[in-house]
C-alpha cells in the first residue's frame, strides 16, 4: 500500500507564496503520475496540477503562471510552489498518485490520496 502525505499548508496574505510538499512511499515512485487537487468549502474537489512519470505537466487555467509543480524521484517527493496567491485559492489541497504514470486531470484516475493540507489566503 502506498502512503501519501502532504505538508506545508498554512495561512498567507493575498499576493504571498506557499510551498506544499508531498511524500509518497513505495519503491516505484518514479513511475507514478502525481497531482494536486483542492477542495474549497461547499465545492467539489477540483484539479490543480499534475506531473507524469516523465515530468510532463498539466495545469488548471486558474493557476497557470502562478503555480509550479516539480518532482524529486530520489526523495520520492512532489512539490507545489504557489505564488501570487488569491483568496479563491483557499482550500484543502490533496496530493494524489496513480500507478499508471499518467498526469491525469481526472479524480478517478488516482489510486492513492493524502489526507490533505489546509491553505488559507486572506484578503
Amino acid at each position: 500500500q502506498v502512503q501519501v502525505v502532504e505538508s506545508g499548508g498554512g495561512l498567507v496574505q493575498a499576493g504571498g507564496s506557499l510551498r506544499l510538499s508531498c511524500a509518497a512511499s513505495g519503491d516505484t515512485f518514479s513511475t507514478y503520475g502525481m497531482s494536486w487537487f483542492r477542495q474549497a468549502p461547499g465545492k467539489e474537489r477540483e484539479f490543480v496540477v499534475a506531473i507524469n512519470w516523465s515530468g510532463a505537466t498539466a495545469y488548471a487555467d486558474s493557476v497557470k503562471g502562478r503555480f509550479t509543480i516539480s518532482r524529486d524521484n530520489a526523495k520520492k517527493t512532489v512539490s507545489l510552489q504557489m505564488n501570487s496567491l488569491k483568496p479563491e485559492d483557499t482550500a484543502v489541497y490533496y496530493c494524489a498518485a496513480n500507478r499508471r504514470g499518467r498526469g491525469s486531470v481526472y479524480y478517478s484516475d488516482y489510486d492513492y490520496w493524502g489526507p490533505g493540507t489546509q491553505v488559507t489566503v486572506s484578503s
